[in-house]
C-alpha cells in the first residue's frame, strides 16, 4: 500500500506543477489589464510599466513562475495585490467557510442516499417509488432554484432562518447551524438525487447475485445479508460516486455563496478573478487540486479497506 501512496501523490505533485504553471501562463495574458486595475482607469503607460517592475511582472515567465514557486515550498503564497492580505490565510479562512457547509451536507447526503438506496432495493414498494421520486425531482430543479423557493418560504415567509450572512462557529455555534441550514438543505436535495440512485442500482445488482442465494439459503437473515455483505460490496462505487458529489458540491459553492452571500472559497475565487489578483488565483489553484487529490486518495485507500480485491500494491 506505500508504493501506491508514494506513486499517487507523485503523481498529484506533478499535475499541481502543470495545472499551476498553466494558470500562471493564462494569466500573463492579462498583466497590463491587472495593473490597470491596481492603479485605476486614469493610471498613464509610464505609471503601468513602473508597477509591473515594482510587481516583477515584466520578467520572463518562467523566472516568474519559479519564483512562486521557490515561495510556496517555502510556505509563502505571496500577499494579494489589492488588499495586501497574506495570500495563504485569506485562503485558508474562506476554504473553512465553505467546507463547513460541504462536508455537513455531504455526511447528511450519504446517510439519507444510503438509506434510501438499501430500503429501496431491499423492500422495493412505496420506498422505492419515493426515491426515485426525489432523485428525479433533485434533478429537475436546478440548485439556484432550489435556494430561491427555501429563503422565499423559510426565510421571508415563515421567518425561521436567516436569509443570508454566515456566523463561525467559534462565535456563536447555534447562530453557525441557522446560517448554514439553508445552504445544507440546497445541497443534500442535489447529492441524494445523485447518490440514492446509484445506491439503489448498486444494491439490487448485489442481491441478484448467487452469493446472496447461497447466504439466505444457508438461514442467514435477511438484515445480515443486506448491511453485512451486499452493502459492503456495493459500497465502493457509492464511495465514487460520493468523492464525485464532494467535488461537485465544492465546485458549486459559487452559485451557494453568492446567493446566500456567504464568504467562502467560490465567491473569493470569483471575485478574486474578475479583479485579475494573481497571487490569490495562485493561491486557489493550489489549495483547489490539491484538496481534489487528496480526496481522490481517500476515497482509493478506503475502497481497499472495504474491498481487498481493489487494493493495489
Amino acid at each position: 500500500m506505500l508504493p501506491y501512496i508514494a506513486r499517487r501523490v507523485g503523481t498529484a505533485l506533478i499535475l499541481a506543477l502543470l495545472v499551476t504553471f498553466i494558470t500562471y501562463w493564462l494569466l500573463s495574458f492579462s498583466f497590463d489589464g491587472v495593473v490597470a486595475n491596481i492603479l485605476g482607469p486614469a493610471s498613464s503607460p509610464d505609471a503601468v510599466a513602473a508597477l509591473q517592475r515594482q510587481l516583477g511582472l515584466d520578467r520572463p515567465l518562467v523566472v516568474q513562475y519559479f519564483d512562486w514557486l521557490w515561495g510556496v515550498l517555502r510556505g509563502d503564497f505571496g500577499v494579494s495585490y489589492f488588499t495586501s492580505e497574506p495570500v495563504a490565510r485569506a485562503v485558508v479562512s474562506r476554504l473553512g467557510v465553505t467546507l463547513s457547509i460541504v462536508l455537513v451536507a455531504l455526511a447528511l447526503s450519504a446517510i439519507v442516499s444510503v438509506a434510501l438506496g438499501v430500503l429501496a432495493a431491499s423492500r422495493a414498494g412505496f420506498l422505492d417509488k419515493l426515491s426515485q421520486g426525489i432523485s428525479l425531482l433533485g434533478h429537475l430543479f436546478p440548485n439556484l432554484l432550489i435556494a430561491i423557493a427555501l429563503v422565499l418560504v423559510l426565510a421571508i415567509n415563515l421567518k425561521l432562518l436567516p436569509a443570508t450572512g454566515f456566523t463561525p462557529f467559534s462565535e456563536d455555534p447555534v447562530r453557525w447551524a441557522a446560517t448554514i441550514t439553508i445552504p445544507v438543505i440546497v445541497l443534500v436535495i442535489n447529492g441524494v438525487a445523485n447518490m440514492a440512485a446509484q445506491v439503489r442500482g448498486t444494491m439490487i445488482g448485489e442481491l441478484q447475485k448467487d452469493y446472496v442465494r447461497t447466504l439466505r439459503s444457508r438461514g442467514i437473515g435477511g438484515r445480515s445479508v443486506v448491511f453485512k455483505h451486499a452493502l459492503r460490496n456495493a459500497a465502493a462505487p457509492a464511495l465514487v460516486v460520493l468523492s464525485l458529489e464532494f467535488i461537485a458540491m465544492f465546485g458549486g459553492a459559487l452559485i451557494i455563496e453568492n446567493v446566500f452571500a456567504l464568504p467562502g472559497f467560490g465567491s473569493f475565487a470569483f471575485n478574486s478573478s474578475i479583479q485579475g489578483d494573481i497571487p490569490v488565483i495562485m493561491g486557489i489553484t493550489v489549495f483547489g487540486v490539491m484538496l481534489v487529490v487528496g480526496v481522490n486518495l481517500l476515497t482509493d485507500l478506503v475502497n481497499g479497506w472495504l474491498n481487498p480485491k481493489a487494493r493495489v500494491y
